[in-house]
């Protein structure tokens, strides 16, 4: 990838934002990300991020995207590492904008450590992390005085399940959300249920939360990984494991997994 250079001369050193740009919908960014949207003139953002926010950024922004899918990646995090320290040594303002929030699973951490160490000016302004805003879109309320007095986030896909220990994440009183589960229901399941999860604890799957086309299904834990193949649930979404997953204004697939179930009686 090949990005033109841009001219430092009579520039200081320029600075880089990371913004959380929230789960999907443009109406969740915060007023600060907006007006820093407004003086970009680089824009490096993930794939998840929606083009109506991306839209807010002057027209003569640079434009680059380190989208990232499930085992490919246009750039490694050393190189967007890089990409960013790059970018702002030209004297630009440069953003960068992640899905959700920065510093919940979307590597913010190690950018402000990259950018720190090469001496650029560096600010985060936060974002409605996936689990709220797809969550509140929901109805679903992650802790809950009758419920759940906890909440955990995991990921469900980092550096293999085996190396992660969830014990006492989930369970009566407790809520567990996981997040880029999709590709690992049916493991997710069966790690819970071993760790001694009941089979039959609610579970609620928030699929392109706040986005067209959201979706929100409602099962049992022991259902979880056939409930997404027949359903055919697809990226992004994130997993509710808890008693409070009861609360959800979610499709109940209950039904479906009854029914099949007896079939196979």
């Amino acid at each position: 990838m090949e990005i033109a250079p841009r001219t430092n001369e009579g520039r200081d050193t320029g600075q880089v934002i990371l913004i959380g740009a929230g789960p999907g919908d443009p109406e969740l960014l915060t007023l600060r990300a907006a007006r820093a949207l407004a003086r970009a003139d680089v824009v490096v953002h993930d794939g998840l991020v929606d083009t109506r926010v991306l839209d807010l950024a002057p027209q003569s922004a640079t434009r680059i995207s380190v989208a990232k899918k499930r085992a490919r990646h246009t750039l490694p995090q050393e190189g967007i590492n890089a990409l960013l320290v790059e970018q702002a040594l030209t004297g630009a303002t440069v953003i960068r904008l992640k899905g959700g929030d920065p510093f919940v699973f979307g590597r913010g951490g190690e950018e402000v450590e990259a950018l720190r160490a090469a001496g650029i000016r560096v600010e985060v302004i936060p974002g409605v992390s996936a689990a709220l805003g797809c969550a509140a879109e929901a109805q679903l309320p992650l802790t809950h005085r009758d419920w759940s007095s906890a909440v955990s986030f995991v990921a469900g896909q980092c550096k293999g399940l085996s190396d992660q220990d969830w014990s006492g994440l989930a369970g009566k009183g407790r809520t567990l959300v996981i997040y880029m589960g999709v590709a690992t229901g049916a493991a997710i399941a069966e790690k819970l249920i071993c760790d001694g999860v009941a089979p039959e604890m609610p579970v609620a799957i928030l699929e392109r939360g706040t986005l067209p086309g959201a979706r929100a299904l409602r099962t049992l834990l022991a259902d979880l990984g056939d409930m997404m193949h027949r359903e055919d649930v697809q990226s992004p979404a994130v997993i509710v494991v808890g008693e409070v997953a009861r609360l959800a204004n979610a499709e109940d697939k209950l039904a479906a997994w009854a029914a099949a179930a007896e079939s196979m009686a």
